[in-house]
């Protein structure tokens, strides 16, 4: 049966032992080389946690580059990685491959290097409530879930602006609505260094 073209793509390798099918992002991550390209949740931030963890134990001092194609999803999740990358001080080169957004934006910002492909677009903007709505909550439980959302904002607008060199007062006039960038605005705005022009 012929494989699905939604099916991880993969390749034979020959060893002594005959042929071996590997994924090809196991094959990337020899060249220190991780994909993003799905929603940003416990699961795939996880995954990406030990990735990064694993190549910086490898070689603290060599770069990694991390595609992103992302909607966005889970601050908490997306924000553990986002400090890891911080904090091992290994080079990192972040590339918007599609469409960076919300948390995926701010993953791409993580890194020290930050290029976009000519196609590609970063989307910014204030976090939203998720999780169902105000019904049955007491006024002081709305009043608690409102202040961490307003922690949240403070928290990403501090992040972009620390990024682009932008002041929060201009940060978050921008992203109190969604705010897409071609390549070019976003360099103009700070939020990426260059534009992928090989890979």
């Amino acid at each position: 049966m012929a494989n699905s073209i939604f099916e991880k793509p993969g390749i034979l390798k020959e060893s002594s032992s005959g042929y071996t099918h590997v994924k090809i992002e196991e094959e990337l991550m020899l060249t220190r080389e991780i994909f993003v390209i799905s929603p940003v949740d416990a699961d795939t931030m996880s995954a990406l946690f030990m990735q990064v963890l694993y190549l910086y134990r490898e070689d603290p001092d060599k770069e990694i580059t991390i595609y992103i194609n992302s909607p966005g999803g889970e601050v908490q999740s997306g924000m553990a990685v986002v400090d890891l990358l911080g904090m091992i001080g290994t080079p990192v080169r972040t590339v918007c491959i599609g469409t960076a957004a919300s948390m995926g934006a701010m993953l791409f910002l993580a890194g020290d290097k930050r290029e976009m492909m000519p196609s590609s677009r970063l989307m910014i903007h204030d976090p939203s409530l998720s999780g169902g709505s105000f019904d049955g909550k007491k006024p002081a439980e709305i009043e608690a879930e409102l202040e961490r959302l307003k922690e949240t904002q403070e928290m990403i607008g501090k992040m972009i602006a620390e990024k682009t060199g932008k002041s929060i007062e201009e940060v978050l006039k921008i992203t109190a609505r969604d705010t897409y960038f071609s390549p070019e605005e976003a360099i103009e705005f700070g939020l990426a260094t260059g534009v992928v022009t090989k890979i």
